[in-house]
């Protein structure tokens, strides 16, 4: 096998790189997170997740000199017109919490009967050697269900507690971490991901 490649990984958030490792870990990949190295995160002003996660690998090989990878994720509701999106992280203010993003969300769906309250998790992960790369690789996961009219289950985060997950019968935070991430928007986009950027690399 050859020597692991090593890339930057545009994070800062020491658990979020322990997963995306273990996702990746059957990719030949010594992933660095970008704070490691000194750099700052990204602006992300983009109005849809895969021009952010653009922004976000961009940065970082700029930076760094290394191959990149980022992703970027959130909700969409359809009764909100695809809201809160880009700024799920951010629906309810700058420096809102989960509990502040997930009440108005509940306030904004309020009237809005069950099943209207149809939503979807994305996530856009990106791949690319060079911040000039005119051909970046790209996986995207979605994960369907709905808006439950109040928050259930402690796991998870975010908008876990009022995803509802169909054919699961609880939400997104009632389910066992393991079943989640087998199942969820980010599990989707990195088993693509490791399917694309493997014949990638294998190539290379």
């Amino acid at each position: 096998m050859s020597r692991p490649r090593r890339w930057v990984v545009a994070t800062g958030n020491p658990g979020k790189l322990a997963e995306i490792r273990a996702l990746l870990s059957d990719l030949p990949l010594d992933l660095v997170a970008q704070s490691e190295l000194g750099v700052a995160p990204a602006d992300e002003p983009a109005p849809t997740f895969v021009e952010n996660a653009l922004l976000k690998a961009r940065h970082a090989a700029r930076s760094t000199g290394l191959p990149a990878l980022a992703d970027d994720s959130g909700l969409a509701v359809d009764a909100l017109g695809g809201l809160p999106g880009v700024r799920s992280a951010r629906f309810a203010g700058p420096a809102a919490d989960d509990r502040a993003n997930v009440a108005r969300l509940l306030d904004a769906l309020d009237g809005v009967p069950l099943e209207r309250r149809t939503a979807h998790f994305y996530c856009v992960v990106v791949a690319m050697d060079a911040p000039d790369d005119p051909t970046p690789t790209i996986a995207i996961g979605r994960w369907t269900g709905r808006i439950a009219l109040e928050p259930s289950g402690t796991g998870g985060f975010g908008y876990d507690p009022v995803f509802f997950v169909p054919d699961r019968g609880c939400t997104a935070a009632q389910l066992a971490p393991e079943v989640k991430n087998s199942i969820s928007h980010r599990a989707h986009a990195f088993r693509r991901l490791v399917a694309e950027l493997g014949a990638r690399l294998g190539a290379q």
